[in-house]
C-alpha cells in the first residue's frame, strides 16, 4: 500500500506561521531544515489527510486550512494510528514515528472543539524522527518500509 505527500509547512519561529512549501530538505537527527523546532524526538510531525477531513467535519469547520494543526508534512492514504517505531519513506528519505502527536491547547486557539476531535485515533498525527535525510517533495510516494 502506498501513499502521499499532500503538503509541507515550515514553521519561521515558536508559535510563529507555518509557510507552505513545495519542496524542502530533511535533514538526519535535526528535522525540516529552516524549521523552528530542531533535534530531539519529535523532529517532525505529520497528519494524515483523512483524519484531518473527520476531524474538521466532526465540528462543522470542513474549511479549516490544515496548516492549523502546525504539522510539518500532510499525507494521505496511510494511516498513521499504532506505528509507533515503524520507518516512512517519503521518496528517498527515511523516517521512524517516534509516537503519537497529541492535540494541544493551541488547537481551540485556532477552533474550539478541535483539540477534544484530534484526540482520537491518532488524528492530531505522529511525531518522527528523521533518520536519512534529503529532498521530499509535495507528490512524493509514501511508503512503510514494512508494514505496521
Amino acid at each position: 500500500m502506498t501513499g502521499q505527500l499532500r503538503a509541507i509547512w515550515r514553521k519561521r519561529a515558536k508559535r510563529g506561521p507555518m509557510d507552505p512549501q513545495t519542496s524542502a530538505v530533511l535533514v538526519a537527527g535535526r528535522g525540516l531544515e529552516g524549521n523552528a523546532n530542531q533535534g530531539g524526538r519529535r523532529q517532525v510531525t505529520l497528519i494524515e489527510e483523512e483524519r484531518w477531513g473527520e476531524a474538521t467535519a466532526e465540528i462543522g469547520a470542513e474549511g479549516l486550512p490544515p496548516w492549523s494543526r502546525r504539522a510539518n508534512l500532510m499525507i494521505a492514504g496511510l494511516r498513521l494510528a499504532g506505528t509507533r517505531g515503524q520507518i516512512l519513506r517519503i521518496g528517498s528519505t527515511r523516517l521512524q514515528i517516534w509516537s503519537e502527536c497529541t492535540p494541544c491547547e493551541r488547537m481551540d486557539e485556532t477552533r474550539p472543539g478541535l483539540k477534544a476531535a484530534l484526540r482520537l485515533d491518532w488524528r492530531g498525527g505522529a511525531c518522527a524522527q528523521v533518520l536519512d535525510g534529503g529532498e521530499i517533495r509535495v507528490g512524493d510516494e509514501v511508503v512503510w518500509e514494512s508494514p505496521p
